[in-house]
């Protein structure tokens, strides 16, 4: 199926401990540039969110927005600086033989001094803790796609279409070409006719200036390739997947054809023709940028 490079997916996960939410939306690029905005506590993950990532997302500018809030207390944990204590405690005693004062020091008055007693940040649970953002990653991925792939089959249906019109264009142009050359023969012959008044006209002149004629205004070979790109296409876009890049090439080939048989053209039909496909072959490569 094809996939379009604009896309958008959420996932929220709210429970009685914490609340957990990805966002991600994308715009077109050429490669796969992923930027992820997440809290502190998940950069040890992000090696093992852009992996994840990677099995959904092939092309395009994608933003990941990541946050986490934490409804547990038992995130921090009381810590007893044990070396400090006797070390506040050596001081006291000193005080106590230097000045001849009474030892007051109990339990609680230790207790407050500076850096005995501290709050710390309890050890995360890692595995728990990427089997959370890992879920949460997936199911945001997952509608992410799906709004590429619903966009990608309007993508698909508008290209068709325009393929349609396209291959309209290049059969008009193929029964216009025989013609061309009758007319110019003809022209060719009165005008000969007009400057020769009685004389007889000689057919192999005439033949060979008709076949000079015909090399330099033929088409044959422009259309024949144009058909072909054009078919090409169709394929590409019915088999699906990241084939962006791929149309992408076949357009810009499409629209060196259609060059070629602009330039070539000295018939007013002809060229209009030649035209309306650039004009089409442009939009067609517009809509591909927007392939994955």
């Amino acid at each position: 199926m094809i996939r379009s490079m604009t896309g958008f997916g959420r996932c929220e996960v709210v429970t009685a401990e914490y609340k957990l939410s990805v966002e991600m939306k994308a715009v077109n690029h050429r490669y796969l540039d992923l930027g992820i905005k997440m809290p502190k506590r998940f950069n040890y993950f992000e090696a093992a969110i852009r992996s994840l990532l990677k099995t959904y997302l092939q092309r395009g500018k994608v933003d990941v927005f990541i946050s986490y809030e934490d409804y547990t207390e038992g995130t921090l944990c009381l810590k007893y600086n044990g070396a400090l204590a006797a070390e506040y405690m050596d001081c006291f005693r000193k005080m106590r033989e230097q000045f001849g004062v009474a030892d007051d020091i109990t339990v609680s008055t230790l207790a407050r001094m500076p850096e005995v007693l501290t709050m710390e940040q309890a050890p995360e649970d890692e595995e728990k803790l990427w089997k959370q953002l890992s879920g949460a990653l997936e199911e945001a991925a997952k509608k992410f796609v799906d709004s590429r792939v619903l966009e990608g089959g309007k993508l698909k249906a508008d290209l068709l279409g325009k393929l349609d019109y396209m291959a309209d264009l290049v059969a008009h142009i193929e029964e216009r070409s025989p013609e061309i050359l009758a007319e110019y023969r003809g022209k060719l012959e009165d005008k000969v006719r007009e400057l020769l008044e009685n004389t007889a006209i000689d057919e192999g002149r005439i033949a060979a200036e008709v076949t000079i004629y015909a090399d330099k205004i033929c088409v044959d070979e422009e259309t024949v390739r144009l058909r072909s790109h054009i078919d090409a296409t169709r394929r590409e876009l019915e088999i699906g997947g990241s084939v962006g890049r791929k149309l992408d090439f076949i357009a810009q080939e499409m629209n060196r054809e259609a060059n070629t048989i602009l330039s070539k053209s000295s018939d007013l039909s002809i060229s209009d023709w030649a035209i309306a496909l650039k004009t089409e072959i442009e939009k067609v490569r517009e809509q591909i940028q927007n392939i994955e």
